[in-house]
């Protein structure tokens, strides 16, 4: 029979240490756990939520309609108005279009960006025929969310009265429907009167190297 072998003290040692550090990463996080499950206990229920992207950054427009993949998982009913992008022929409208038409209308009302149109008057009465349809559809409890892509940037060139807007949202949106408001340049009045506002800071873009927008990233 072979002796039996007394494990080196430094092993010994190291087994103790690392006993001690799990068991002071449990207490840790057990003591993290009791104070997250009392914050949730002080928070209400459901709410309809006013959501705005905003910033120079990439990631607006494809966070809102993330948000739409999940109510469309959900079989939530929810719909889409594009005040600018109208005119590209996207991913996000072609999958939605083709794939879940009966739980997400989608309306491209836009005509392109300004430096585009270069029409005043008509980017205003498209942004207002857009925002007649957004309030359509924000009125109908059923729609679970609605994604108002590019809206900001109607409201930055005032195309759209953000006193009009916001007074709508704060009287005649359901308790239960979110909304969300993307593009740059948010107006103040909309982030102060927001419930979540994201700002994506841009760092590093492509299109400064000299690389156009690509289909499956920007579009």
């Amino acid at each position: 029979m072979a002796p039996t072998q007394t494990p080196p003290q430094d092993a010994i040692a190291k087994a103790d240490t690392s006993g001690d550090e799990n068991a002071r990463h449990a207490r840790k996080m057990a003591k993290k756990k009791a104070a997250r499950d009392k914050i949730m206990a002080g928070k209400a229920g459901d709410k309809g939520l006013l959501i705005v992207h905003t910033g120079a950054g990439k990631g607006k427009s494809s966070s809102g309609f993330g948000m739409i993949l999940r109510c469309i998982a959900h079989e939530m009913p929810c719909a889409v108005v594009q005040f600018i992008k109208g005119a590209w022929d996207t991913g996000e409208r072609r999958i939605i279009e083709e794939n879940f038409a009966d739980l997400c209308e989608f309306h491209a009302m836009g005509e392109g960006f300004t430096w585009e149109t270069q029409d005043r008057a008509r980017d205003i009465a498209m942004a207002a025929k857009g925002w007649e349809k957004a309030k359509e559809l924000i009125r109908d409890p059923d729609n679970r969310l609605v994604l108002l892509d590019e809206i900001n940037i109607a409201l930055r060139y005032d195309y759209l009265d953000i006193n009009e807007v916001l007074t709508f949202l704060a009287i005649e949106k359901p308790p239960l429907t979110h909304v969300v408001m993307t593009g740059r340049n948010a107006k103040p009045e909309l982030i102060e009167a927001a419930d979540l506002v994201t700002e994506m800071t841009l760092i590093k873009h492509p299109f400064r190297a000299g690389i156009k927008a690509q289909a499956g990233v920007e579009f």
